[in-house]
Parts: C-alpha cells; structure tokens; sequence
C-alpha cells in the first residue's frame, strides 16, 4: 500500500465511525437529494478553486461571479426587491451573526452616545444562533414565550417587547425545534412600524419553501422583513458549508462588513466574518443551484412533501405520540400525548432511542421553561429529506415498532414527560442532583465505545440549571474531541478499530 493509500485508508477508519450522510437514516444534520450525481458536480467544481483564497476577489475574480450567480438565484426565489445584497457565507450561524452585527451598527449609528444595551427581541424558538450572536457582539438576548401547543406566539406578544433599545426582531421560516412558520407578517409589520430592522431566519427553509404549497408570506417580499438567511448546505442540497444572507437595504448590508487601512499591511475589507476563506464551498453550491435551477428545487420538493405527509400520518397514527403544533415544511416534533392514560404513553426520546436500535438516527430535544413559566416539553425532532422516499417503509415500522417497545414505560427522570407528576424545569435557582455524571468520563466512554446514553444526558440538561448543564455539555465535547494523550481525555478514536 502505498503512502497515500495508507493516508485515505487511515481516513477511511475514522469515518466509519460516522453517522451514514446519505440514505435517509440520519434525519438531522444531512440534508441528503437523493441525487447521487449531484454529490459528484460538488466534488469536482470544489476541486476546480481548491487552492482559491475567497478573502480577496479581487486577485480571484471567480470568487465574485460565483457569489453573484449565487446571490442573483437566491434574490428572485426569495423575492428581493431591487436593491437587496448581501453574501455566501460558511453557514447559518455566519449568516445570522453578520444580520445581527448589521443591526447592532445601525443601532449604534441611529443612537449616538446611547449607552443602553442593544436588545435582540425573538420567540424562545428562535435559533441558537441568535444567542451566539448576542454574545458575542454584547447584545441583550431577550426571547418570548412561545405557545408549548402551537410552537410559536401571536405576532403581537413579541411587538409588546420591542421598544427604543431593540435593534433587532426576529422570525423564523421555520422554527427549527418544531418546524413551525412564526407570523412574520405581522412580526416585520411591528418592527417596521417601530423603524427596527427584521430579520427572518429561514436557513431551514429557505430552499424547500418557496416550492411548498400553501405557505404564508414568509420572505423578502413581506413588508418590513430588512434581511434573510437561508443555507444551501441544508435544502439547498450543497455541501457543508454554505449560506445565503440577503439584504434589502444596501445600507444596513453595508453595516456588516469590516474593512481596516490603518496597520501597514494590505488593505482589508472583510464581507464575512472569515477573511482568508476556502472557495471549494461556494464553488460547490454554485454548481449544486447551476444544475437544479428553480424546477429541480421545485421537483425535488414535490417529492419530499408528499415524504413528510406520509411520515407525518405515520407519527399521528402511533398511540401515545403527537405531533406538535402546525409544521410547514419538512420539520416534524414529536412528543408524548397527553390525553393518553399513562399506561399508553411513549417519551419521546425513549421512543428516539428505540428507533435508533432499528437503524434510524432522530434528535431528542429537552423540555424547556420559558419566561413565562410555561413548559416546552420534550420533543424528538425529524427533518425528512427526498432521500427519506427510499427508506420510508423500513422508517415507518422502525417508527411504530420503537414506540411499541417504550409505550407505558417511565421516562427519564426531567421535566417535560408525560407523567402527571413531573417537576418542573430547573431555574438559575435550583439545586444541583448530588449525583451528577462525570462528563469526561462520559466522553471516555462515548470515545470508546459509542455508545451514549442520550435520554439520561438529555433529562440531566431539563433538571439542571441551564447555565450548570452548558458547562458540562463544554467539558464533555472538550474531552470528547482532545487529543488521546491529554490527561482525562479518554484514549480516543484509534486507527485500528
């Protein structure tokens, strides 16, 4: 074997300790067409820039007229009016940290010596990106209580909290954790009213729902929405990692950049929040939306409702199981029923877990205690893809005979279970269980052997305080992803097996 074989077959081990990307079996992270060809254009246009800089277009005008072939699609699907800009970015968090930093510049420029805290205003589902993005860039993350049976909030719940410090408002195409259209309309019409700019989050949806039959106003063309983001690394169907942020105001777009001439080197003007980039990703999303075009979106997502209708019937017929709110698109959360006697119950992540046995990876997502007090309650989240269509037989049974095998069995101990009794989700407040997991040692294992056992992780983070559980979800992944040799860190993943 030669050097170089040894090298891929050395990568060849440690990916098969991956989650399968294509195929349907994996119904979170990959976003899968079905379309092996495509994955075949992608390798070979992001093999054509491999050695291309995206920081300056200047010296690689490719970069530039991919981005604008990109940005020209992106503006007419999402109906940009005359005028919209913006950029392709790595992804969704780039693409809504640079909304956000636009906003908070505006903010400042329109409030000069203004020494209050800019306020991000969103509904609790809005994505973690947002807060991210407050963090970083010093905002206030304020987020609003959504209702627990519906997934989102009448637009006039998240109006009361705009005020003079909001430089942002923010809706969601759809909310990921329930896949749930907010009401952007009337959302953008308050910001608008109030002279704050609104941004919708359609990262997920962004490519699937202009082709979605029956779906409200949404996009660009809503009065008052002042930016989007929308990923081509989801549906959009291109490789990790790609993302649409558009712009309809060339000023506020004007407020993301960052650009520097006072150090003694070469100019600097950055778009993004990268400078030197690669190019392979954008080369490869443009090369994914060149062959779609419009039709092959829209063909590919005719499929894939009538995919999510099929699952979605599947999930509503087990006893015990809900599915919750009003989904538009391919986002499905499922939680347990309450109206079912608590011998007929299924917990949804004990549900996910069973299902995992039978070859089909779901997403337990924990209960959450809003603002309000009011309880989101633990829920198992599926994204359906075309390539769905090819397993959905094999899914449906796995689906049925996983909540046949939990139905009327305790769930992890947490908040947000079906049981009538069930505490209520830990606040900053709250006493600490005396007898946490140690979280290197659960990466050990985890590193070891594979397996996690994620409804206890996932019930520890509803029983903790927030703040408490992030912390031991850090020194996990840390020890999760250290080197071998690092004290505590676990032997790690080992070429040999």
């Amino acid at each position: 074997m030669s050097d170089d074989e040894q090298v891929l077959a050395r990568l060849d081990t440690y990916r098969a300790h991956d989650a399968p990307t294509h195929g349907g079996r994996v119904l979170s992270y990959v976003y899968d067409s079905g379309l092996a060809e495509l994955d075949a254009l992608a390798a070979a246009a992001a093999a054509r820039v491999q050695p291309v800089n995206g920081l300056d277009p200047t010296t690689f005008p490719s970069v530039a007229l991919l981005q604008a072939d990109l940005l020209a699609f992106a503006r007419e699907v999402l109906h940009g009016p005359a005028g919209t800009s913006g950029a392709v970015t790595s992804g969704g968090t780039e693409s809504i940290m640079l909304a956000v930093l636009a906003a908070r510049e505006r903010w400042r420029e329109d409030r000069p010596g203004d020494r209050r805290t800019p306020r991000v205003v969103a509904p609790s589902t809005a994505h973690a990106a947002f807060h991210k993005a407050a963090h970083y860039l010093g905002l206030e993350m304020v987020t609003v209580p959504v209702d627990p049976a519906t997934g989102t909030l009448p637009a006039e719940h998240l109006a009361a909290h705009l005020d003079e410090a909001t430089a942002l408002a923010v809706a969601s195409a759809p909310a990921y954790p329930h896949g749930v259209l907010d009401p952007v309309v009337g959302i953008a019409a308050a910001a608008a009213e109030r002279g704050i700019p609104c941004h919708v989050d359609a990262c997920v949806g962004g490519f699937v729902l202009p082709w979605w039959e029956g779906t409200p106003p949404w996009d660009l063309g809503v009065p008052g929405v002042s930016s989007i983001s929308a990923d081509l690394h989801k549906f959009g169907y291109a490789p990790k990692g790609a993302s649409v942020l558009l712009v309809a105001d060339p000023a506020l777009d004007r407020a993301r950049y960052y650009a520097l001439t006072d150090w003694p080197g070469y100019p600097v003007v950055n778009p993004t929040v990268l400078g030197s980039r690669s190019a392979m990703s954008l080369a490869a999303a443009w090369a994914v939306v060149t062959r779609l075009g419009a039709q092959g979106y829209a063909d590919l997502t005719a499929g894939l409702a009538r995919v999510t209708a099929a699952v979605r019937q599947v999930v509503e017929d087990i006893p015990g199981l809900q599915v919750v709110g009003a989904p538009v698109g391919p986002l499905l959360a499922v939680g347990a029923d309450p109206t079912v006697p608590a011998g007929g119950q299924v917990d949804s992540h004990a549900w996910a877990q069973a299902v995992a046995a039978r070859g089909f990876v779901l997403q337990g997502q924990p209960a959450l205690a809003q603002t309000d007090g009011t309880v989101l309650p633990r829920t198992t989240h599926l994204t359906l893809t075309p390539a769905t269509a090819g397993v959905l037989d094999e899914l449906a049974a796995a689906l049925r005979a996983g909540a046949d095998d939990v139905r009327g069995q305790a769930a992890a101990h947490g908040v947000g279970d079906a049981r009538e009794d069930a505490a209520a989700p830990a606040t900053g407040d709250s006493a600490a269980p005396a007898d946490l997991p140690d979280p290197v040692a659960l990466a050990r294992a985890a590193r070891e052997t594979g397996d996690l056992d994620l409804p206890s992780v996932l019930a520890l983070i509803e029983a903790l305080p927030r703040e408490q559980s992030a912390r031991l979800l850090v020194d996990f992944l840390a020890a999760f992803t250290a080197p071998p040799d690092q004290a505590g860190a676990g032997t790690g993943l080992r070429p040999d097996r």
